[in-house]
């Protein structure tokens, strides 16, 4: 794990530098510096994956931590920032750049460590998990051929995204995007249509059912609701559709 450590009190930066070498997580310190400038001069130089961490304080002469942070917003770099109670107030200001977390001086070292696992953690499970752009656009494709599928299976039944995220692996709201993106259409647009396919259908082949039995039979418990959703979608009412010659 590679970090670069910005903090323009010297006895800070020592005493940290002396805490993470005793760490046994494979640390290393890239740089150590007294201001903000000075990192970033250092860290522009690095490529994507070369910096796991940066932690900073937030007051610095020449380029501040919030500043700092700011350049690093498109990294990957997870960012950890030291404050004092005065200095509460720009370390959430400094949520809104991505930071990882911050810790208040004197530093603890249990927490520091702590925080760190859990950074490692992350970073070794979205290594382990992120494929290469070819695997990952033929694994949506056809997770989004499988969520069609499901649908026009199961189109009678009552739908929740967070069900058939959990049958496909992946969260409700990425599922919800990746629909969208993929079918531009939303998942409850397409449900819709599907619905109304068949009972389009039930209408043609089945001209003996009621209103109320097509209702129910494409997951509408609400037959006056159905009724208005088809004259909506089709123009004309069940009945009207169902005696209009084709």
């Amino acid at each position: 794990m590679n970090i670069i450590i910005a903090d323009d009190e010297e006895f800070i930066r020592l005493g940290l530098q002396k805490i993470l070498g005793k760490m046994e997580l494979g640390i290393r310190v890239l740089g150590s510096y007294s201001n903000g400038h000075d990192a970033w001069s250092h860290i522009s130089q690095l490529e994507d994956g070369e910096l796991d961490v940066l932690i900073t304080d937030i007051k610095m002469p020449m380029m501040d931590g919030l500043r700092l942070i700011e350049q690093l917003k498109d990294r990957p770099v997870a960012k950890i920032v030291l404050s004092g109670f005065s200095e509460f107030e720009y370390a959430r200001r400094a949520l809104r750049y991505g930071v990882k977390d911050y810790l208040l001086k004197p530093v603890d070292k249990a927490s520091l460590h702590e925080l760190l696992v859990r950074i490692r953690q992350e970073r070794q499970q979205a290594a382990e998990e992120v494929p290469d752009d070819a695997e990952r656009l033929t694994r949506e494709h056809y997770v989004i051929e499988q969520m069609k599928s499901i649908v026009e299976q199961d189109y009678g039944k009552n739908f929740e995204m967070e069900r058939i995220a959990e049958t496909v692996g992946m969260s409700a709201s990425y599922l919800s995007r990746l629909f969208r993106q993929e079918t531009g259409k939303t998942l409850t647009e397409y449900l819709i249509e599907i619905r109304i396919e068949k009972a389009k259908q039930y209408l043609d082949d089945h001209p003996s059912l009621k209103n109320y039995e097509i209702s129910q039979l494409v997951g509408y418990s609400d037959p006056v609701y159905f009724n208005k959703l088809f004259k909506k979608m089709v123009g004309v009412t069940p009945k009207d559709y169902k005696a209009s010659p084709r």
